[in-house]
């Protein structure tokens, strides 16, 4: 469907509902992935999975359609990342090594992970990111997004992004080269 003719179905009461099962139908696997790869759990994923496509229904009145389906639905998947990840930190950490290794304990007893010692070791470098460093790494390198998407998805300068993502690549680089 069209970007218009879906908020068009949206818009109308009769065929909303079914409008809005096309769009977590064909988002939701999108979302998934750019949500767990900063929640790490695949229990926790679907929690914040679950909760963006509730704000999605509840914020659907206000959607103006000034954006795509898409980067509305991937604002809101990453603010209720953000939100999960602030809330973990508060409730299971009293400090940033605190909830890097709670993570990484999430990651290793979640039986979905099937990666080896490599990518434990990456997950573990990621960590060590500020979230919007770690999102703008996985989104460009795990997703291979272009910083146009990213800057309306993120809402920041292509500029910004390309800082961010190099500081992040040099920080993971200098995790992984001390932990050998």
């Amino acid at each position: 469907m069209v970007n218009e003719n879906i908020i068009q179905l949206l818009k109308d009461e009769n065929t909303r509902s079914k409008a809005f099962s096309s769009i977590v139908q064909k988002y939701q696997e999108q979302l998934y992935w750019l949500i767990r790869k900063m929640v790490l759990s695949h229990d926790d994923a679907n929690d914040v999975l679950q909760n963006t496509f509730l704000k999605a229904w509840g914020g659907l009145d206000s959607f103006r359609g000034d954006s795509k389906i898409s980067t509305w639905l991937h604002r809101i998947a990453v603010n209720e990342t953000y939100t999960f990840l602030s809330n973990a930190q508060m409730k299971n950490a009293s400090n940033t090594v605190d909830i890097e290794n709670f993570m990484v304990q999430n990651l290793q007893s979640d039986h979905y992970f099937s990666g080896d010692e490599i990518q434990l070791k990456l997950q573990k470098a990621i960590l060590t990111l500020p979230p919007k460093q770690r999102l703008v790494f996985n989104m460009k390198y795990f997703e291979e997004r272009k910083y146009e998407e990213m800057e309306e998805i993120l809402q920041t300068s292509v500029g910004a992004l390309k800082a961010s993502y190099h500081h992040a690549v040099k920080k993971i680089e200098q995790f992984l080269l001390s932990e050998n």
